[in-house]
């Protein structure tokens, strides 16, 4: 995400570090810069104008000029503006009514149908014992019904269709009537792509939201789309006053900066984003989070929403006493690797660490993380517990019963000996983690070397 912007961003940050104070001739170089920085990124021409100035104003100021760290004050200021183009604070969605009506509107392609399943398992996940039923208003491309049909599936969450019927207003109003029968809580319609300069389908829109009176209407924006993306969300929101927009596709475009327009160009909150193409990959939109990714800060974030999500705080509590006490096992080891794989690909939360790509932390084949796996479930309930001991013969058994090598058997058993030894060291759980530990849980030449200072140490 971001690649190319992110890149710029760190390399203008570094010419800017070396400066033993800002003038307003390396500030007009600086914002110079960052103005094309943004323009190459596909960000509005006019929201681009307008951040460069207001960064270039505040730099000016007497608080940066006698700053000591002009790097850091200028950085500080890049990341502030940012979050304040991208609406300073995540928003929230509370269910107000019953049922509450969410509308998902926007252009062909851009990913409403699976936008609708994402929001349908995020809010269930979100509101335990909530009833949620989706709608399927999009009759104009062929099989979206079923689309939708089958993602609802893998949630297990109602839609509710006609099937032969060609008007989406008669879906609607059916739909509505069924939630309120039927006591559902959240009512999400999935409606038809069209362009804003379509005046029927248009009218259509505004006919439905008119009889579902919705809590939410929201515009689907995909990354790839570019700069139509601002112009489109603005014709959208003179019909149909959308409340907020969800950004998808910015897992896989670099030059997403047209989605983060969005916000500043009509005024209503970037509220969700898909983060990839899984049925879960839907997160709340945190402005400062997406700063920090912009930057290539990480997204602490949104990792810290991950554990809180996968790790029970009981057994968190537990296992921190496990390993200060080193009595941490090969049970324990497996059930960790278990409850990150929960959380996403080990590639992506590494990214997610402040860092850690400066170190090439996650150049490291995924696989690697899978043999581990497969190792301890090789073992033996003695050999898991540690109460028998490691011999040649039983790791031979062990690479065999998992199709890996006794070299990598014995890099597994080396790493976790220094896990172990290093978690005891630590005074928590927490700083464990931070330092280092999530690290550890790879093997080989991957392992961190211990007493290396970490980038956030420097």
């Amino acid at each position: 995400m971001f690649g190319v912007l992110t890149e710029k961003f760190q390399a203008l940050f570094s010419s800017i570090t070396g400066k033993k104070t800002l003038t307003e001739e390396n500030i007009s170089d600086a914002v110079r810069e960052v103005r094309l920085a943004l323009l190459d990124a596909d960000v509005n021409y006019s929201v681009a104008s307008q951040f460069v100035k207001r960064v270039k104003e505040k730099a000016l100021g007497d608080a940066v000029l006698k700053s000591i760290s002009p790097g850091q004050q200028f950085t500080k200021l890049i990341h502030d503006e940012l979050v304040a183009l991208m609406g300073t604070e995540e928003s929230s969605f509370e269910i107000k009514a019953h049922p509450s009506v969410v509308l998902l509107c926007g252009l062909q392609g851009s990913g409403k149908t699976t936008q609708c399943a994402k929001l349908a398992a995020y809010l269930q996940k979100k509101y335990p014992g909530k009833k949620v039923l989706l709608a399927a208003c999009d009759l104009q491309r062929p099989a979206a019904v079923e689309q939708l049909k089958t993602l609802a599936a893998q949630i297990s969450t109602p839609v509710f269709s006609i099937e032969g019927e060609t008007n989406p207003l008669v879906v609607a109003e059916q739909a509505l009537s069924r939630a309120k029968a039927e006591g559902f809580d959240i009512l999400i319609v999935d409606t038809a792509g069209r362009l804003h300069v379509d005046a029927e389908l248009m009218q259509q829109l505004q006919e439905i939201k008119e009889v579902l009176n919705p809590q939410e209407v929201l515009f689907v924006a995909s990354a790839a789309t570019g700069q139509d993306a601002v112009k489109t969300a603005l014709e959208f929101d003179s019909r149909v006053q959308m409340t907020g927009t969800i950004l998808t596709m910015l897992d896989g475009n670099a030059r997403a900066g047209a989605a983060i327009s969005i916000r500043e160009m009509t005024g209503k909150p970037l509220k969700f984003e898909g983060i990839g193409e899984k049925i879960g990959d839907l997160q709340p939109f945190n402005p400062h989070s997406m700063a920090d990714r912009i930057l290539g800060r990480g997204d602490v974030i949104n990792l810290v929403r991950k554990a809180q999500e996968n790790f029970d705080e009981k057994e968190s509590q537990d296992l921190e006493k496990k390993l200060l006490k080193a009595t941490f096992t090969y049970d324990d080891y497996l059930k960790q690797m278990s409850t990150f794989k929960r959380m996403g690909p080990l590639k992506g939360l590494l990214k997610m660490l402040p860092g850690m790509s400066e170190m090439g932390a996650i150049d490291f084949d995924e696989k690697e993380f899978n043999q581990i796996e497969s190792m301890i479930c090789s073992m033996t309930p003695q050999e898991r517990m540690e109460k028998v001991e490691l011999i040649p013969s039983r790791r031979q058994r062990i690479a065999k019963g998992s199709a890996t090598s006794i070299d990598a058997v014995n890099r597994m058993v080396k790493g976790f000996k220094k896990l172990k030894q290093f978690c005891k060291e630590m005074p928590s759980l927490k700083n464990q983690m931070m330092k280092g530990g999530m690290k550890n849980l790879l093997s080989g030449e991957k392992q961190l070397q211990f007493g290396k200072k970490m980038p956030w140490d420097r």
